[in-house]
């Protein structure tokens, strides 16, 4: 595959690169949505998410926690990867993961510090970043941390375009936009080529 511009998380598509096609539970609206709907998921669907946990806002903890684990279940019944929310909820999250075993996780538009990063990515976990990266100096340097390998970029539900992204991650890592790109494409390879082939 050429490698193109993965946007690993977008809540809105422009149809240019790759974007991926989740479904799941958001934290916050654990206590809305019905979890026995996600059982008949669309054919098109790469990955579970974004689901996790949010200890800042959203529904309450155990709805939270009660949706998440049925959510890890139902990726490791259907093999699909999982797109995590985390905030505030590190090690419940990582507890649960350690727990479940999905078979790859990625930590959607990750924000934690240098030291998290490093756990999440001993345990083979992928880290992805977004526009909020690049005001927080304790993100930027996790972004320089994480090895290509396991490096995806997003938008998230920001306006700025996934190339804006790329050239501010490459300007941070001190790369360049296609060595980001060669690297993500790679890695989604990784990821969803086993599914879809």
């Amino acid at each position: 595959m050429t490698a193109q511009f993965v946007n690993i998380h977008t809540h809105r598509p422009t149809g240019r690169g790759i974007e991926l096609r989740t479904a799941g539970i958001h934290p916050w609206d654990a206590d809305k949505e019905d979890i026995a709907a996600l059982g008949t998921l669309p054919a098109d669907v790469q990955a579970i998410g974004e689901t996790g946990l949010d200890y800042a806002r959203g529904a309450g903890r155990q709805r939270q926690l009660a949706a998440f684990r049925a959510q890890l279940a139902l990726a490791r019944e259907r093999r699909l990867p999982v797109v995590l929310h985390c905030v505030r909820a590190f090690e419940p999250v990582m507890l649960e993961l350690a727990a479940r075993e999905p078979r790859a996780v990625i930590f959607h538009g990750f924000i934690g510090s240098p030291e998290q990063a490093r756990r999440a990515l001993e345990k083979g976990y992928y880290l992805s970043f977004g526009v909020r990266t690049f005001s927080s100096p304790k993100t930027m340097e996790a972004l320089r941390e994480t090895p290509p390998g396991q490096l995806f970029l997003e938008t998230d539900d920001s306006d700025t375009g996934i190339e804006e992204v790329y050239a501010h991650a490459a300007a941070v890592r001190g790369t360049t936009v296609e060595a980001l790109k060669r690297a993500t494409t790679e890695n989604y390879e990784r990821i969803f080529a086993p599914q879809n082939g």
